[in-house]
């Protein structure tokens, strides 16, 4: 690491506040019916950021729905307490997976190293399926945006490898 990002870095917020948004309308219409629900990768998410002094002052279930999705992106552009938020599912290739179209638009400048890089691990990991992921980051209002699949190994990459120890580094710039 460079001292300059060394020096960046250590600048950074110690602390952030986080918003998880699973995107899954199986889990969604389970909520809805006041069944239990098992949500592992938002369980993940969670536990990893609160585990590294992070807090996430909202989570929520919520449809594969292009208006619930534009909804909760609102609610984080809007929020002065928020400073970043996890949207996790709905990035696959299926028709339904709308997350990456949604969230991306709100994008005032997009983090193409987020994707590229957790494409690359995905790849060491599960090998040429990882051409599928279409995980993105950007930043908007002074807030960082994530969209990670869905499932628990690429949440546990994405969060640990990348959204942990960068986001801190990204809220610093853009709020500079």
């Amino acid at each position: 690491m460079s001292e300059s990002t060394k020096k960046h870095k250590s600048a950074a917020p110690k602390q952030l506040n986080f918003a998880v948004f699973v995107c899954s309308t199986s889990r969604y219409q389970e909520a809805q019916k006041s069944e239990k629900i098992d949500d592992v990768s938002g369980d993940t998410i969670e536990a990893l950021l609160r585990n590294a002094g992070h807090r996430v002052l909202s989570r929520k279930i919520i449809a594969d729905d292009k208006g619930m999705i534009e909804e909760a992106v609102h609610s984080v552009l809007s929020s002065a307490e928020l400073d970043s938020a996890v949207f996790c599912g709905g990035t696959g290739v299926a028709p339904k997976d709308v997350t990456i179209e949604t969230v991306s638009p709100f994008f005032e400048k997009t983090l193409p190293g987020f994707g590229e890089i957790f494409r690359r691990l995905s790849y060491d990991k599960m090998g040429s399926a990882a051409v599928m992921s279409r995980a993105v980051a950007g930043v908007a209002k002074g807030k960082v945006l994530f969209c990670i699949p869905g499932s628990a190994d690429a949440v546990r990459v994405s969060v640990e490898t990348l959204i942990l120890p960068e986001t801190p580094h990204i809220v610093r710039h853009v709020r500079e």
